[in-house]
């Protein structure tokens, strides 16, 4: 697997969110050579590890929590002690319904937390990292929820807007260090965190998801949308006039 991020192979690969089904989609898609050290970084150990079975492949386990950002530049050194990643997937999250969200705040919190500040303190840490070695790639995964959120998606699509402008400006802080960052924008991914939820136009798959994101890594794009016609559709949202915006019911 030759990813465009100044390095031919991938030594070590790094997935932030180690049970998603998204993240796992995409390991799977990359075809990883035998040794290519692939860590998987949770808080629960035993679905870490069947994570890793399921990928058939001998995988390295290692405890993170999202919300625990006080941790993360030590989780990040001491990763890196070992080696800098070639590839770190940003694929943690959570999808909390916002009628729960508004009845406690603590909810919206925890959502804020996951999706946008746990990810920007994490990728804050191992950028820096990358950017001393000169080479990396950093994926992060937004959704076209980010383009403009809904009024029964308000928290959820604010933290996705919040990530997907994080990761366009730190794209720029690193251009021409040799670290690139991917930034993916699924459309509805049907799966465990939209189990029960009346599925979406355009949407997709965890597999459709992967299999993209892996073919965007061999090329240099810097964004990629799944699927590709979702793009059309993203622009055509921001046109719509507000009143008519919200009397949309999904």
């Amino acid at each position: 697997m030759s990813v465009q991020n100044g390095s031919s192979r991938l030594s070590r690969v790094l997935l932030l969110g180690g049970t998603s089904e998204i993240g796992l989609a995409i390991l799977s898609a990359l075809r990883l050579e035998p040794g290519t050290e692939v860590i998987l970084a949770g808080r629960d150990a035993q679905r870490l590890e069947a994570a890793g079975k399921a990928l058939n492949r001998p995988v390295t386990v290692a405890r993170y929590d999202a919300l625990d950002t006080g941790t993360h530049q030590a989780f990040a050194d001491e990763i890196c002690a070992g080696g800098v990643p070639d590839l770190v997937i940003a694929a943690t999250g959570v999808l909390i319904p916002e009628e729960q969200a508004e009845r406690d705040v603590r909810l919206a919190a925890t959502m804020i937390e996951t999706n946008f500040t746990g990810h920007v303190t994490a990728l804050l840490a191992f950028g820096s990292r990358m950017r001393e070695r000169g080479s990396g790639t950093i994926v992060v995964l937004s959704s076209v929820a980010a383009i403009r959120p809904r009024k029964f998606n308000a928290v959820y699509g604010a933290t996705k807007a919040a990530l997907d402008a994080f990761a366009r400006g730190y794209a720029d802080a690193l251009h021409g260090t040799g670290v690139r960052v991917l930034l993916v924008r699924p459309g509805f991914v049907t799966g465990r965190m939209t189990a029960g939820l009346t599925t979406a136009p355009l949407a997709t798959t965890p597999e459709a998801v992967g299999a993209a994101v892996a073919a965007a890594l061999r090329g240099s794009k810097a964004v990629v949308w799944i699927p590709s016609s979702l793009a059309g559709l993203a622009t055509a949202m921001r046109l719509v006039p507000r009143p008519v915006w919200r009397k949309l019911k999904r």
